[in-house]
């Protein structure tokens, strides 16, 4: 039985959806104000790898992604160019989407933008505003009356009256209450604008993932995603807002991943640390994003650094190996060693569901391949035709396949082997010379890309790790 983290109950739970075999799914998407950096990728592959495990258990998963697509970010960044904000929110999308692209992340079901979801928005403000759970202010705005909601704060497990003590109301704002948020607000000279009941205006940040997932998935949705530092105040006044309107729970799972950091800090234009997804791709293969978040658990932080990448990459070439040939002259398993090696790749099926089934546990599910990998390398070592290799690989491919590894031959050890050979040749040739600096530097190199050199009496071997 599947059983997920529910960042509501603080429990993890068997997971059952609305629907047989159906899963609606809503993350939350990017702020299109500027390039998409790493953080963005590892959410958004934490989703992907939910989404694909979810479809290899047999589930039909509408997975929703949106763009917030007018803000007040995109707005200050469009005239800081002097572009319209439109045409600049319409450039990051394209960018995104082809990072998406890139980083093998399957297209979602549907990708809604605020801007042409505010026929819903505007129903939805309406209808809160009709119960008197919101108010429209004096400047303009309309607020939602989070005293009306008598359980909030319970995904983020605050209480209304600490919030209140440490909040204060900005100048310009008509609050009844410190923690009331914006559903709408009120146009400013030269920003983008829509026509409501209360005059022209736009969109809170918050209704806008509310609305867009009512349009989406309906009243009630399986799993909303996001990156932990959503669940306050977006999902929280998410919750707030949605269970008003429609008097119904909004959804079953709020499932959350941890932060990407960098030098410890987590990863933030407004502290200037960011590395952008396409400069990330310049230099290593996407292979190596996924691999890095594949090895932790998907609710924990992340460190991002040189090291933790190399490691990954490693961790890829060493999955990579498992599906080299056998060699041509391979005489083929003896009777006992072909049935101890027949049986790995369903024991590898077992351990990898095992693994996902437990909250999507990556790092045992990683486990469960590299053991494939072993025996599919000592299998080859020990004279394995491709005939005999090529079920387990099979198996490998698959599983690799299910947490969106690509394992692509540019990067595979096939299309490296030679060169591996002539290294090896060459080290040799200088241990002759007795330069065991080189010597040592050379193989060195080598081990850190997965390479395991053996030095003996009748000469110098090598394989992948």
């Amino acid at each position: 039985m599947l059983r997920i983290y529910n960042t509501l109950t603080r429990k993890t739970e068997d997971f059952e959806t609305l629907e047989p075999n159906v899963v609606r799914m809503y993350v939350c998407g990017v702020t299109v104000y500027n390039e998409a950096h790493v953080g963005h990728a590892m959410s958004a592959l934490v989703f992907d790898i939910i989404r694909r495990y979810l479809e290899y258990r047999g589930f039909e998963v509408r997975h929703v992604m949106n763009y917030t697509d007018v803000d007040d970010k995109i707005i200050a960044r469009a005239n800081q160019l002097n572009e319209d904000p439109f045409k600049l929110a319409q450039r990051y999308i394209n960018d995104y989407a082809q990072n998406l692209r890139d980083l093998n992340i399957l297209p979602a079901t549907s990708n809604p933008r605020a801007t042409q979801t505010m026929d819903k928005i505007l129903a939805m403000v309406k209808g809160l505003v009709d119960k008197g759970d919101a108010y429209a202010a004096s400047n303009g705005d309309v607020y939602f009356r989070v005293t009306k909601d008598k359980q909030y704060g319970k995904l983020s497990g605050r209480k209304l009256e600490d919030m209140q003590a440490g909040a204060r109301i900005e100048v310009g704002e008509a609050k009844e209450h410190p923690m009331d948020f914006a559903l709408w607000k009120a146009a400013k000279p030269g920003e983008p604008a829509w026509d409501s009941p209360w005059g022209k205006g736009r969109p809170g940040w918050h209704i806008e993932c509310s609305a867009m997932s009512l349009a989406e998935l309906g009243e009630q949705i399986d799993i909303h995603g996001g990156g932990n530092d959503l669940v306050f105040p977006h999902h929280e006044n998410e919750i707030a807002q949605s269970e008003s309107f429609t008097g119904k729970r909004f959804a079953r799972f709020w499932v959350h991943n941890g932060m990407l950091q960098l030098a410890g800090e987590k990863m933030s234009k407004s502290i200037g640390n960011i590395i952008s997804i396409k400069e990330f791709l310049s230099k290593r293969d996407a292979d190596a994003m996924r691999m890095l978040v594949l090895s932790s658990s998907y609710r924990a932080p992340l460190l991002f650094n040189d090291e933790t990448l190399d490691a990954a990459e490693k961790n890829v070439a060493r999955l990579q190996s498992g599906l080299r040939p056998a060699a041509a002259s391979a005489p083929g398993l003896s009777a006992d060693p072909a049935a101890a090696f027949s049986g790995q790749g369903e024991a590898t099926q077992q351990a990898f569901v095992e693994a996902m089934d437990d909250d999507i546990n990556t790092p045992l599910a990683l486990a469960a391949l590299s053991n494939l990998v072993k025996s599919i390398n000592t299998a080859r070592d020990q004279g394995a035709t491709d005939g005999q290799l090529k079920p387990a690989q099979a198996v490998l491919r698959e599983l690799a396949g299910v947490l969106g590894l690509r394992l692509s031959e540019k990067q595979g050890s096939a299309q490296a082997d030679p060169f591996v050979a002539l290294l090896v040749v060459v080290r040799s040739e200088v241990r002759k010379q007795k330069l065991w600096a080189l010597s040592d530097l050379i193989r060195d190199r080598l081990t850190a890309l997965g390479v395991i050199i053996e030095d003996g009496k009748d000469g110098t071997t090598w394989r992948w790790s």
